[in-house]
């Protein structure tokens, strides 16, 4: 089959692999008929090269159809059509039962010390085939695939894989209260559904980013924006709109890679140039992520209120004004999505054919599996208005 496959930095190919097979009596194989490419994926073309091993098939946003399933998988059949969690879950364990689905404590990958495993993502997170590809093996399949309708198109559904139920954590983790307000921080996909599902919920939504693409975009659905090129004070804007007091809550959906962060970035730099066993011991323990969207939410917030944080850090060293989040009575809630958890809550907003989330007017790009490699590009240099890109296979 033909797979999106790693090679180095800003350095992804389409090339021939293995058809995926049963191993184990839970799995499943799907034929995959879309498959996003996450902002999460550009952490592995630019900074997480010294967690990959050249040949490793990307992406975690898989939707398709079933083609076989293992002995022990009861819930599924061939034929049917499934959105595959970005997370890999069991359903049974304690943190399954806790609804932590993205600490799974049967795929936890302990030998790093980290959460639930992912689909196409680092050899930190269980260096799981992924789903950039014409087929995908998919463990624990008598739990994690989720059925969709037959009939709308794919666009309707990908989105569980990943964009939607990490938006839907990232309101409920910003707690905004009734009426309140919320400053969404990157109006990439992520940031998008999070501005569209906070609006929804009727809160007020203030969104910042400095992409014109992705403004234009945020004000077809009736958000505030702030443009961050135009702005030189983003947490003073953000308290004029604020009655001086600053957002009820904010949601940082940037993470590692925001702009604005020398330190930071130089750091990622010269941990690039180093030798891949000496970079990862580096990041591992001692990693400085650059923090510019992390210290205006810090600003931008008001006290006693909320900051949500869905955008990917990866760093252990990193310097947060600690005084300051104190003095503010600042809550911070954080982590990868429990896309299960979420399921029941959206299935309903996507089956109405009135689209209250606008799925469809979310991904700006489709393009073939066979143009990976200038999708990657396009959506890392932010060219031609990218916001979301599909992939065919």
């Amino acid at each position: 089959m033909k797979a999106v496959t790693w090679h180095g930095k800003r350095d992804v190919r389409v090339e021939q692999v293995p058809d995926p097979e049963i191993k184990e009596p839970n799995d499943a194989v799907i034929r995959v008929t879309s498959t996003g490419i996450c902002g999460s994926d550009l952490h592995l073309y630019e900074v997480l090269g010294p967690f990959m091993q050249e040949g490793d098939i990307l992406g975690h946003e898989p939707m398709g159809v079933v083609e076989e399933v293992g002995a022990q998988v009861t819930g599924l059949k061939p034929g049917d059509r499934v959105v595959i969690p970005f997370n890999i879950s069991c359903g049974h364990c304690h943190m399954c039962g806790l609804e932590l689905y993205a600490q799974c404590e049967t795929t936890q990958v302990r030998e790093h010390g980290m959460g639930a495993a992912l689909f196409g993502y680092t050899r930190l997170y269980g260096q799981v085939p992924g789903g950039q590809a014409e087929y995908l093996r998919v463990p624990q399949a008598q739990f994690g695939p989720i059925k969709v309708p037959e009939g709308p198109p794919d666009e309707r559904f990908v989105f569980l894989s990943d964009v939607l139920p990490t938006s839907w954590q990232a309101v409920e983790w910003a707690e905004v209260p009734d009426g309140g307000s919320v400053a969404v921080f990157g109006l990439g996909a992520i940031g998008q559904m999070c501005a569209r599902i906070a609006r929804h919920r009727g809160h007020r939504v203030i969104g910042v980013d400095g992409v014109p693409a992705r403004l234009e975009m945020a004000r077809r659905h009736g958000v505030e924006v702030i443009d961050a090129a135009d702005v030189t004070d983003v947490p003073a804007a953000i308290r004029d709109l604020t009655s001086g007091r600053g957002a009820d809550s904010v949601i940082d959906a940037v993470g590692m890679e925001a702009h604005g962060s020398p330190a930071g970035k130089l750091a990622q730099r010269i941990t690039g140039l180093l030798p891949d066993a000496v970079a990862a011991s580096l990041m591992t323990h001692a990693g400085v992520d650059r923090l510019a969207a992390l210290n205006q939410a810090i600003e931008s917030v008001r006290r006693g209120g909320t900051i949500s944080v869905i955008g990917v850090y990866g760093g252990m060293t990193d310097p947060l004004p600690m005084l300051r989040m104190f003095d503010k009575g600042i809550a911070l809630r954080m982590g990868q999505a429990h896309v299960k958890r979420w399921i029941d809550a959206l299935m309903p907003l996507l089956i109405d054919d009135g689209d209250p989330l606008g799925v469809m007017d979310l991904a700006t790009h489709t393009m073939p599996l066979d143009q990976a490699p200038e999708a990657y590009e396009m959506f890392q240099k932010k060219r031609d208005g990218a916001v979301k890109i599909l992939l065919r296979p």
